[in-house]
C-alpha cells in the first residue's frame, strides 16, 4: 500500500519515479567541472550523466570523459563506441550508409524510444508522404501530422579541424538513450534523432593524426604553426561544404541520401569557428527562392536556443551577424532546398583538445566587435577567454539539447510547416511564372545537356522528355523553388550592407553552357511527355561516308578525353586540328575541329557512345597547311603544401574526365629536369602571396614530414613528403622557368598567376589594381581579343565565364596581342581609335560613328553582381605569353572552379590539345 501511495504522489507532483532511482555518475560530473575553465561555460543541461549498469558511458568505454585534455578519437574508435551502444541498448541503431573515396565507412546513428525504433519504417513513410503533397489530400496530411514525429538530423565532423562535434555527439547519444530526466525523455519520446557522427571520415583521421603528431604539444594558439593536415578528403578540403550543387563527393552523396531516405524535418550542421556560439540565421540577403516559412523557422529556433542558453547563464551566444543565407550549395542546404529546415552552429574550437588563452579583441562580425553587447548578442564574452575542448563540448551540447527540446515540444508545427512548404511550391508552379523550363535537344554540347538533366535529378527535381529529345522541367512540383533558383539568373543586391559569404551566382545553364528556355505558359502537350527515370545520356552518331573521321568542335568537354582514349586504343591513329574552316560534304567544320585518320568503324561507334560525341565521315581530306598534328601532352598538376583546396578540385576534374596527369610538388621543381617528364604543368588556383609560392610553409617549423608511419597511418595520402616546409625556393622557380624556355607550357589559374608574373618567370605581366572593384563569384561577359587563337577554339566571339575576386594583370599596349580574352566587350581606352584632328594628314577614324561601331551593348554581369565593373572592362582574362621556346597561359579567373563551371573548362582543354601550337 505504501508503495502505491508513493507512486501516486510522484505522479501528482510530476516527478518521474524512475529518474529518482537513476544513479548519476558523479565522477563524470567532477571531470566536466575540472575541464571546464569557467563556471559560466558550464550549463546545467550537460551535467548529471547517468551511470548505467549495462550501457557503457564514454568514460567507461574510453577511460576518459568526452572533452578531456589531449584526447581526440579516430573514426574507428568513434564508430566502435556507437557499436557498443547499439549492442547494449534497443534505443540506438547503427547503419553504414556509404564509403568514402579512401575506403572508410560512413555510418548513420538512429535514436528514439522503443516504440519509435520498432516502427522506423512507418515514420519514414510518414515523412515521405508529407514531402510530396501530390501523394495525399489535406485531410490525409493532417492525419499523418498527428501520428508522425519530427526527424532531427545532426551532422558532425564535416570540417575536419573543427574537431569537437564527433566527440560531443558520443556523449549526447549516451545521454539520449540512458537518461530519464524529463527533457531528455520528452526528446526521446517525441523526436527521432539521426546522427552522422563523422561526415568526413577521411579528413577526421588525417587531422587526428596531425593533432597527435604535431599540434598537441603547442602551447600558444597564435604561434603560426599549421593547425591542419594538408589534406582532408582525397580531393576536397574546406570546400566539402560547397558541394551541394555538384553532389560530387562521397560525403555529400551520403548526406543527400540520408535526406531522401528520411526527409528530416530539421538538419543541424555542427561547425566551429567563432566565439562562443553562433546560431545561424544570417544577415541576408536571403536566397530569393527560400520559402518564407523556412526563414521564419530560422529566427524562431535561433532565438529559442539563445534564450535557453541565456537561462543557464552562458555568455557569448549570438545569431544574425555571421553568414548571409544566399548561396544554396552548402551541404546542409539540402534541407532548405527541399522544404525542410537547414541550420548550423559555429562554436569556438581549438583544432584539437588543448586549452589556450584566446584573444577575441580583434574579432568582428557584421562590423561589430565580437565582445560588444548587441540586439543579437545579449551577453557577450570578454576580450580574452581561456578556452578548453570541454568548454566547446558544453556549448555545442547545450545548444543541441535546446534545439532538440524545441522540436519535441513543437513537432506538430514543424511537420505542418514541412508539408505546407511543398504545397506552396506546387501552387507557385501553377500560378506564377515561369511555369516550366525547356532544355532543347539542339545544343552546343549535348553531353552537357544530359549532365544538366542528371544534376537536376540528383536534386530530386522531376524532368520529363519528349520523343524529339527535348527535356522539360514542369514547375508544379514540390521542389519548384529549387528548380527556379538553379535555372534562373541571380540578382544579388548591389546595396547589400555586408559582403557575401560565398559565391553569389550559380545559374546552371551558364555554368554548364546549356541552352535553357524559361516558359511562362505551357505551350506543349504535357500528355506526350515521359518522366525521366534514369540517368540521361546523349547517344552520339556517325554520319556520312569515307575513311576520314571528323569531330565538329564546339568546345565539348569530352573531346580531349576522347583523344587520349583513341591513342590508348589505336597507336597508329593520327589526329589533326583544323586551323581553318573546312567543308566536308554538306557540313562546315570550324577551326578547332578534329580530323582523325586510321580509326576503325567499331572504334568510331564506341567513341560516340562512350564520349557522347557525334562523328562525321568524309572522303575529302584537309591539306597539311590547314591543320596541325595533335601531340597529346604529358601533364603535371602542381600543388603546394600550404593550400590544396583548388588543386584537389583540379585533380578531381581530370580524373572525372579521364585525362591522365601526374601530381607534383615543390621537390619536383627543385629537382629540375622537368622537360624530360612533362610537356605541360598546370598550377591550379591557390591562396597566398608570391612569397608563399616561393617559400611555402615556414621552414622554422621543419622538418615536418607528411608520411605514413605505424604511429600515424593516415598520413602520406594522397601525396607525401619528408618535409612540408619550405617551398620550391628560387632554384625551383628557376627550374620552372627553364622548363618553359625549353618549350614547355605552364598554365596558371587565378591567383596562381602570381607564381609566374611576380617571380621573374615573365616580366610581361604587370599587376593591375582595379580601384573599388568588388567581384564576388558571378557569371560575366567576356570577348575574344584574338578569335584565331587555339585557346578559344569552339567558343564564339562573345560568351560568358564564371569569375570571383582575384588578381588582375595587364600588358603594355605594344604587347597587347598577348591578351587573348578580355572582360566585357568594350576595349581599353588606349585601344580606342583616335578620332580627333591629326596635323599633317587626314585621320581615317575621324568620321567613325563610335555608337554604331559598338553595336548593341552586352551587359557585363549576367548572373550575380559586380561593383565598379567599369574598372575591369577591357582588362585581360587570358594571356598567352611567350617565354623562350615555350609559353605561359595565364588565366585571371578559375575555369576549373569546384567542378561547377564546366562551360569554362574547355579553355584549359584547348591549351592541352594545342599545347605546342600556341604561337611562333
Amino acid at each position: 500500500m505504501r508503495f502505491k501511495i508513493l507512486g501516486i504522489a510522484a505522479c501528482l507532483l510530476g516527478i518521474n519515479f524512475f529518474s529518482q532511482a537513476q544513479q548519476i555518475d558523479q565522477s563524470y560530473n567532477e571531470k566536466i567541472r575540472e575541464y571546464t575553465t569557467d563556471t559560466r561555460f558550464l550549463p546545467s543541461s550537460v551535467l548529471n550523466l547517468v551511470s548505467h549498469p549495462t550501457i557503457p558511458s564514454p568514460s567507461k568505454h574510453f577511460g576518459q570523459i568526452i572533452g578531456a585534455p589531449g584526447i581526440m578519437h579516430h573514426t574507428q574508435d568513434i564508430y566502435g563506441y556507437y557499436k557498443a551502444l547499439a549492442a547494449a541498448s534497443p534505443l540506438l541503431q547503427l547503419k553504414q550508409i556509404s564509403t568514402t573515396e579512401e575506403g572508410r565507412p560512413i555510418y548513420l546513428v538512429m535514436i528514439g524510444n522503443e516504440e519509435s525504433m520498432n516502427n522506423l519504417e512507418t515514420y519514414r513513410e510518414y515523412l515521405d508522404q508529407l514531402a510530396d503533397p501530390r501523394k495525399i489530400n489535406p485531410e490525409k496530411a493532417e492525419e499523418i501530422i498527428e501520428r508522425a514525429k519530427p526527424i532531427y538530423y545532426l551532422n558532425g565532423g564535416l570540417h575536419s579541424t573543427e574537431m569537437g562535434s564527433p566527440e560531443m555527439l558520443m556523449e549526447l547519444a549516451y545521454r539520449l538513450i540512458t537518461s530519464e530526466e524529463k527533457t531528455i525523455k520528452q526528446i526521446r519520446d517525441n523526436v527521432i534523432v539521426l546522427i552522422n557522427p563523422v561526415s568526413e571520415p577521411d579528413g577526421r583521421d588525417k587531422v587526428v593524426d596531425w593533432y597527435h603528431r604535431y599540434s598537441k604539444h603547442r602551447t600558444e594558439w597564435e604561434d603560426g604553426f599549421p593547425r591542419s593536415a594538408p589534406y582532408w578528403g582525397k580531393y576536397v578540403y574546406h570546400d566539402n561544404n560547397r558541394d551541394g550543387l555538384q553532389v560530387s563527393q562521397a560525403l555529400t552523396k551520403a548526406i543527400f541520401n540520408i535526406f531522401y531516405d528520411w526527409h528530416p524535418t530539421v538538419m543541424l550542421d555542427l561547425h566551429e569557428s567563432v566565439p562562443l556560439l553562433y546560431i545561424s540565421t544570417g544577415t541576408g540577403p536571403y536566397n530569393e527562392q527560400v520559402d518564407p516559412v523556412t526563414i521564419g523557422e530560422w529566427q524562431v529556433m535561433a532565438n529559442h536556443d539563445i534564450t535557453t542558453l541565456a537561462a543557464q547563464g552562458m555568455p557569448g551566444a549570438f545569431t544574425w551577424a555571421f553568414y548571409d543565407g544566399w548561396w544554396p550549395g552548402y551541404g546542409i542546404w539540402v534541407a532548405n532546398n527541399h522544404n525542410s529546415n537547414g541550420r548550423f552552429y559555429e562554436t569556438f574550437g581549438n583544432a584539437g583538445a588543448n586549452t589556450y588563452l584566446r584573444d577575441l579583441s580583434n574579432a568582428r562580425y557584421a562590423g561589430d566587435p565580437a565582445t560588444t553587447r548587441e540586439w543579437y548578442r545579449p551577453d557577450p564574452p570578454t576580450e580574452k577567454v581561456y578556452w578548453s575542448a570541454r568548454n566547446n563540448v558544453n556549448y555545442m551540447q547545450a545548444g543541441v539539447l535546446a534545439s532538440l527540446s524545441y522540436a519535441a515540444q513543437n513537432g506538430e508545427q514543424l511537420l505542418r510547416n514541412f508539408y505546407q512548404k511543398g504545397v506552396n511550391s506546387i501552387r507557385k508552379g501553377t500560378s506564377e511564372g515561369p511555369r516550366a523550363y525547356m532544355i532543347p535537344a539542339d545544343q552546343r554540347d549535348p553531353a552537357m545537356a544530359a549532365y544538366l538533366v542528371n544534376q537536376l535529378r540528383a536534386q530530386a527535381i522531376e524532368v520529363h522528355g519528349d520523343k524529339d529529345g527535348n527535356y522539360y522541367v514542369l514547375l508544379d512540383q514540390p521542389y519548384r523553388n529549387l528548380a527556379v533558383t538553379l535555372l534562373s539568373e541571380q540578382n544579388y543586391p548591389k546595396d547589400a550592407k555586408f559582403p557575401p559569404y560565398d559565391d553569389i551566382a550559380w545559374t546552371l545553364s551558364y555554368l554548364y553552357g546549356v541552352d535553357v528556355k524559361a516558359k511562362d505558359s505551357i505551350d506543349f502537350d504535357r500528355s506526350q511527355l515521359t518522366l525521366i527515370a534514369e540517368d540521361a545520356k546523349y547517344s552520339g552518331k556517325v554520319n556520312g561516308n569515307g575513311s576520314n573521321y571528323f569531330i565538329s568542335y564546339s568546345a565539348q568537354n569530352t573531346v580531349l578525353p576522347a583523344l587520349y582514349w583513341i591513342k590508348g586504343q589505336n597507336k597508329s591513329a593520327e589526329m589533326q586540328v583544323l586551323e581553318k574552316e573546312f567543308v566536308s560534304g554538306s557540313d562546315t567544320l570550324k577551326a578547332g575541329s578534329i580530323w582523325i585518320k586510321g580509326l576503325s568503324s567499331s572504334q568510331a561507334d564506341e567513341l560516340t557512345k562512350k564520349f557522347e560525341l557525334d562523328l562525321l565521315r568524309g572522303g575529302k581530306a584537309p591539306s597539311n597547311e590547314e591543320t596541325h598534328p595533335v601531340t597529346l601532352p604529358r601533364v603535371a598538376i602542381y600543388h603546394t603544401w600550404f593550400y590544396t583546396q583548388d588543386e584537389g578540385w583540379s585533380r578531381y576534374t581530370f580524373e572525372q574526365r579521364g585525362i591522365p596527369y601526374t601530381s607534383i610538388d615543390k621537390d619536383d621543381l627543385k629537382a629540375g629536369n622537368l622537360n624530360s617528364k612533362f610537356d605541360v604543368i598546370l598550377i591550379p588556383r591557390s591562396r597566398g602571396e608570391v612569397s608563399d609560392f616561393i617559400h611555402g610553409v615556414d621552414s622554422r617549423f621543419g622538418p615536418m614530414p607528411y608520411t605514413k608511419t605505424a604511429e600515424f597511418p593516415h598520413h602520406g595520402y594522397p601525396d607525401s613528403t619528408p618535409d612540408m616546409t619550405g617551398g620550391p625556393g628560387f632554384m625551383g622557380i628557376e627550374n620552372l622557368k627553364k622548363f618553359i624556355e625549353a618549350g614547355g607550357l605552364v598554365i596558371t589559374l587565378d591567383n596562381s598567376t602570381k607564381m609566374v608574373a611576380e617571380t621573374g618567370i615573365t616580366r610581361d605581366l604587370e599587376l593591375y589594381s582595379a580601384s573599388g572593384l568588388f567581384h564576388p563569384g558571378s557569371v560575366v561577359t567576356v570577348k575574344a581579343k584574338d578569335s584565331s587563337s587555339p585557346l578559344l577554339y569552339g567558343f564564339p566571339e562573345v560568351f560568358s565565364i564564371f569569375r570571383g575576386n582575384g588578381p588582375l594583370y595587364k600588358v603594355d599596349l605594344a604587347k597587347r596581342n598577348q591578351m587573348v580574352l578580355q572582360y566585357g566587350t568594350k576595349p581599353l581606352k588606349d585601344e580606342e581609335p583616335y578620332t580627333g584632328e591629326i596635323m599633317g594628314m587626314d585621320n581615317p577614324y575621324k568620321k567613325l560613328d563610335k555608337k554604331d561601331s559598338e553595336g548593341k551593348p552586352v551587359p557585363y554581369v549576367r548572373s550575380g553582381m559586380v561593383r565598379n565593373e567599369q574598372t575591369i572592362i577591357g582588362q585581360g582574362g587570358i594571356f598567352n605569353v611567350p617565354v623562350g621556346k615555350g609559353r605561359v597561359v595565364a588565366f585571371t579567373f578559375d575555369p576549373l572552379h569546384r567542378y561547377l563551371n564546366h562551360h569554362d573548362a574547355p579553355l584549359v582543354w584547348n591549351a592541352l590539345i594545342n599545347w605546342n601550337r600556341l604561337g611562333d
